[in-house]
């Protein structure tokens, strides 16, 4: 029997994003509820494969979603026309976005902004969503506050995906601080229709970030904060706040 095609590194991209993220429903609620108050068209920024962008769409709301990673809005693409969704993804860096359309609301789940890795590049994030927006409309910005420190033994379980005969297990090993980021690693394994493992450690890198922080940054920007919004914790996922912001 020949050996299974390895998965490319754009499908490995997508499948281990999907893994890690995709099932996340907690805060689903929240966007829709933003959505339907704003009534008029949405940009997710930092839309991965859709998960968000494409339960809006599914609603009936104008949704648009951008991304810098090209196979994730590959995916996402290839996903809205499967079922017939006019959704709009295009590639860009929200530090450095320019679009000719404006929208009622701006959304930012899953932390982005504290991806962004210095305070000057976070301020010119919330330009572009600024100019981003119609009149009156409103930004929600998803962080998560302090830096939650699990007891040993409290990991959640591995997210598993099985694609193609190919097993993908992402198992969260540790959160810590690191200066101003907290870091969350990942051990990732793939074990080939074969049996054979590899795998390597995953590390994302979050800016500490408050909900303080974030208004006082917004407000010279040109931003009221309007609200904020608890979402809970899950047995899989920490809670987070979103910020609400409008447009002044």
């Amino acid at each position: 029997m020949s050996a299974a095609v390895a998965p490319t590194p754009d499908q490995r991209a997508v499948i281990w994003h999907d893994a890690e993220c995709a099932a996340y429903r907690a805060d689903l609620p929240l966007w829709r509820d933003l959505a339907a108050r704003a009534g008029g068209p949405v940009l997710d920024v930092g839309a991965g494969t859709g998960r968000v962008s494409l339960y809006l769409a599914t609603a009936g709301h104008t949704v648009s979603a951008v991304d810098m990673s090209a196979p994730l809005i590959d995916a996402l693409r290839r996903r809205a026309a499967e079922i017939e969704l006019a959704v709009e993804a295009a590639v860009a860096d929200v530090r450095n976005l320019v679009l000719e359309r404006r929208f009622k609301l701006v959304i930012a789940p899953m932390q982005l902004l504290q991806l962004i890795p210095t305070p000057s590049e976070r301020l010119r994030v919330l330009e572009n969503v600024r100019r981003s927006l119609l009149p009156g409309g409103r930004a929600a910005l998803a962080i998560v506050e302090g830096s939650p420190e699990p007891e040993e033994g409290e990991m959640p379980l591995p997210d598993v995906r099985e694609v193609d005969g190919w097993v993908y297990s992402s198992q969260p090993v540790s959160v810590g601080l690191d200066g101003d980021k907290m870091v969350v690693r990942r051990l990732r394994q793939l074990v080939s229709p074969e049996g054979e493992l590899t795998d390597e450690l995953d590390e994302v890198r979050l800016a500490l970030l408050t909900a303080i922080d974030l208004e006082a940054a917004a407000a010279d920007c040109g931003f009221r904060t309007v609200a904020r919004h608890r979402i809970p914790a899950t047995d899989d996922h920490i809670g987070s706040t979103v910020v609400e912001l409008e447009a002044t």
